[in-house]
């Protein structure tokens, strides 16, 4: 296969309680257009996306006359709603845009067609134009295509330069060794006032407390899997990451394992953290009058710390979206049109300065060179830059999904002190990833 290839938002869980037996969600089925025959797409956005969905459909209409009918998740249920939704035969989505660690699981339970003719016969597509470490994991499993890349998300460190300069640091930490000692020498300055070192995603999700781990295995020059594809977590890297994600905890934003994404970005837009691991959109919305952050025009970005002073960066593909089409629906050409829109460079570029913020990241080549994008966020476009090679990605095949959470929940254990020594917590994931990905 070559690779030259304000609408109504309803509330999921909402939705899902309207569903009587295995009928349709009435407030929100395929078939409830007007008399007219007026067409209408359902496409399944997680919350965060919200500011996105209201951008795309109001475009897409604009465009079309196709009517958008945006249905949001929490962000770790995508997968989970869009599999009731097909199975219970409710079948009333029709285009989704999962975490694209779900992918596999997706299509191993026939919950998500197979894309790959489609993607092969468009060339409008422009396949050769997303980012390549974007593209492979977000969209192929086993040489065919299940998804289309939506929301790029890679994490950066965001640094409070006030705090910084009142504490003697005049430079970001270029290593997670001299990341731990800014962050306690801001903590213990500072902390009377409830101004913290840094902010670190602790809550027990893939997405947030599985994200801080990938990010200082990136550093440390580790991978989740080996050459052979193979798990490789107990490794010296995988080792040394999980010791980082400990000795940061003491000196962080209370209380860690409670910090998810709201509370994180909280205390970072309110002046109270000096460093916050996080993705890139979070300088945009620094800037937007929408949060009226005291640290607009206060903040810098640099790419996330590394194991040793002399290593080279790499970008953590932490929690990026694929555009995927259900199963079950009947509107498979009007989804394949919705998707080529969504996921062109046009939209993906708009998106990226769209007031107010959508919180969408860079997913293409041309995006990362944008104008507007360059003009008003120069900092953030060269930084996004760094997933152009060598990013790190969390597997994609089946059984993935569930080898995130066993990660997630061992680390949280760890962290509070019930789950052992980091090397008895790494080969209990080791061996149980061995188990679930050994047939992948």
């Amino acid at each position: 296969m070559t690779r030259s290839r304000r609408a109504r938002v309803v509330s999921l869980s909402s939705a899902i309680i309207m569903m009587t037996g295995a009928g349709a969600l009435v407030a929100c089925s395929p078939e409830s257009g007007d008399a007219g025959g007026e067409q209408e797409l359902t496409v399944l956005f997680n919350q965060s996306h919200e500011g996105a969905s209201e951008w795309l459909a109001a475009e897409y209409e604009k465009k079309t006359g196709v009517k958008i009918n945006p249905v949001l998740s929490p962000y770790d249920e995508i997968a989970s709603n869009l599999t009731l939704d097909q199975q219970s035969g409710a079948n009333t989505i029709d285009v989704a845009a999962p975490w694209y660690v779900s992918l596999g699981d997706l299509a191993a339970d026939g919950t998500i067609q197979d894309l790959t003719d489609w993607v092969d016969e468009t060339p409008e597509l422009d396949v050769d134009d997303f980012i390549p470490s974007i593209w492979e994991p977000y969209s192929t499993l086993d040489g065919k295509v299940y998804g289309i890349p939506f929301d790029g998300d890679t994490h950066v460190l965001f640094y409070n330069k006030e705090i910084l300069e009142r504490n003697g640091f005049t430079t970001p930490p270029a290593t997670w060794d001299e990341y731990r000692e800014q962050a306690t020498t801001i903590t213990a300055n500072e902390s009377a006032d409830s101004i913290y070192g840094a902010s670190v995603f602790g809550q027990q999700s893939p997405l947030i407390l599985g994200a801080s781990f990938a990010n200082r295995l990136a550093g440390f020059g580790g991978s989740f899997l080996d050459d052979n594809g193979a798990p490789a977590l107990d490794s010296p890297e995988a080792i040394q990451a999980a010791q980082a994600l400990v000795d940061i905890n003491d000196v962080a934003l209370p209380t860690p394992a409670e910090t998810d994404f709201g509370a994180g970005n909280s205390a970072w837009f309110a002046g109270k953290v000096a460093f916050i691991e996080n993705w890139t959109d979070l300088g945009v919305q620094t800037e937007s009058e929408s949060t009226a952050s005291p640290v607009a025009g206060k903040w810098g970005v640099t790419l996330l710390p590394v194991g040793e002073e002399g290593q080279e960066p790499r970008a953590s593909l932490v929690a990026g979206f694929s555009w995927v089409i259900a199963a079950n629906t009947d509107k498979r050409e009007l989804a394949e049109d919705f998707i080529q829109f969504a996921a062109s460079s046009e939209a993906n570029g708009a998106l990226l300065t769209a007031e107010p913020p959508t919180g969408i990241d860079p997913s293409r080549l041309s995006t990362l060179e944008d104008a507007t994008y360059g003009e008003k966020f120069p900092e953030i476009q060269e930084v996004n830059r760094a997933t152009l090679s060598d990013a790190l990605a969390w597997p994609t095949g089946k059984n993935s999904t569930q080898a995130a959470q066993v990660l997630t929940d061992e680390l949280a254990a760890l962290i509070a002190g019930t789950g052992g020594t980091v090397e008895e917590t790494m080969q209990r994931v080791q061996e149980q990833w061995e188990t679930l990905l050994g047939d992948d």
